[in-house]
């Protein structure tokens, strides 16, 4: 291999890893997030962006929707689910003193659920993809050749980033948020609702999966098992920091980054390894992920 063939493969491999790892890093964020306020990892997230994506395809394909309708609409119907589940399902098992075991069992439960019910629309029979969102015209960055949707993925992710940073720092319920993911019980004493908080923590976490559902399933096949993606969100926030939204998205462009060079480098193959590899490199030298706090024991 020449070095002008790697300098190709390092141009092409860094850009489009910036583009997968910005759904990462979106998915990430989700997990953070929820994990933040409840201490419970979400073992639902995939199946969550799943829903996404089968919401926007049932409305397009059944219900002949325009996309300017079916984006809110979808971004409404998985926020709503996951707010519904928390309020429904998992402050029952808080106020019923559940342990965390319980309420990572409610997470599996909400994930066979979420995905039973798309196999019994039909949608799930075979696999499909969301309808191009803008015309796959090739742009050339470089050397690199990426689609205008490649683009629009990128940078509408970087704007859901930014809308969060404003969110949670700018705004009463972000700050809430955040308050309520650093000390539950200082929150609620001064006058924030656990309750309310959760919902819309859970509720922030879904819009974020409908979104990055509906930025990549137009160049991916959608199936009822397409959730395993939560794997590499999982792995993403772990890298950056299981309790760090910045790290959770820098976690995302590291596998997406990893991915691709690894795909174009060694072997396609090898592509599902480069996640764990990247994990395993991290816990050895730190073990709390890049931008993770200090590791601290709970007393129980």
């Amino acid at each position: 291999m020449s070095l002008s063939d790697i300098w190709l493969f390092l141009q092409q491999g860094v850009l489009s890893g910036l583009v997968t790892g910005s759904i990462y890093a979106l998915l990430a964020v989700a997990v953070v997030i929820v994990f933040k306020t409840t201490d419970v990892p979400n073992f639902a997230q995939g199946e969550i962006f799943m829903v996404g994506g089968y919401a926007a395809l049932f409305l397009i394909l059944v219900l002949n929707w325009h996309y300017a309708l079916v984006i809110p609409v979808t971004l409404l119907i998985v926020a709503v689910i996951c707010a519904f589940f928390q309020r429904v399902v998992m402050e029952r098992v808080i106020g019923a003193k559940g342990v965390e075991v319980q309420l990572v069992i409610a997470t599996l439960g909400l994930s066979y659920v979420l995905k039973g019910a798309v196999r019994q629309t039909g949608l799930g029979d075979a696999p499909r993809s969301l309808p191009a969102l803008i015309p796959p015209d090739t742009v050339i960055i470089g050397q690199a050749v990426l689609t205008r949707l490649d683009l629009l993925i990128f940078f509408t992710a970087l704007a859901v980033m930014a809308g969060l940073y404003l969110l949670f720092n700018h705004t009463r319920i972000g700050k809430a948020m955040r308050a309520v993911g650093m000390n539950p019980r200082a929150a609620q004493i001064v006058g924030v609702s656990l309750v309310r908080i959760r919902m819309a923590v859970w509720g922030l976490a879904g819009l974020i999966s409908a979104i990055s559902a509906i930025l990549i399933t137009p160049k991916i096949l959608i199936t009822p098992d397409i959730g395993h993606i939560a794997i590499l969100a999982f792995a993403a926030a772990i890298v950056g920091g299981i309790t760090s939204i910045p790290g959770a998205i820098i976690g995302g462009f590291i596998i997406g980054i990893a991915e691709n060079l690894v795909g174009l480098f060694v072997s396609t193959n090898a592509i599902v390894v480069a996640p764990f590899l990247a994990i395993l490199i991290v816990l050895i030298l730190r073990p709390q992920g890049i931008l993770g706090g200090k590791v601290q024991v709970k007393k129980v």
